[in-house]
């Protein structure tokens, strides 16, 4: 067990999802809860709920859906290799955030779907084809 973790019993909520990255700041992680972007064990909560190693979070981040379970606790916020250690996310979380992650790279730019002025891109590639 790396010294940044703890062998701590419970934590609020909002600073283990800044410790384990998933949020930038404290507030941003306060903001997501109070907007029932977090659930603990399938419920809504607030900032302030405590989370025990063991417990079961959906973390919902612009499209992304996170289903985790707490493996430890860490009152600091530390490189993402040691706050990896801090969770452990589901084989099928996993596979449907990597399957949205394909299907964004394969989606057609939004450039391409404007009309009107051709984008710089655009633009070289035309030159290149007429010969200009």
């Amino acid at each position: 067990m790396p010294t940044d973790i703890t062998p701590l019993v419970r934590m609020r909520l909002d600073k283990w999802l800044w410790a384990a990255r998933f949020f930038k700041t404290r507030s941003l992680a306060t903001q997501a809860i109070d907007h029932g972007r977090v659930k603990l064990n399938g419920e809504r909560i607030k900032p302030a709920r405590e989370v025990r190693p063991g417990d079961r979070l959906e973390i919902h981040i612009g499209e992304f859906d996170w289903t985790l379970t707490v493996k430890a606790l860490s009152m600091q916020r530390g490189p993402a290799p040691v706050a990896q250690l801090l969770y452990a996310e589901d084989a099928a979380s996993h596979a449907r955030r990597q399957q949205q992650v394909s299907d964004r790279k394969l989606a057609a730019s939004p450039a391409a779907s404007i009309k009107g002025r051709p984008t710089k891109r655009d633009r070289r590639q035309i030159h290149r084809f007429t010969g200009e």
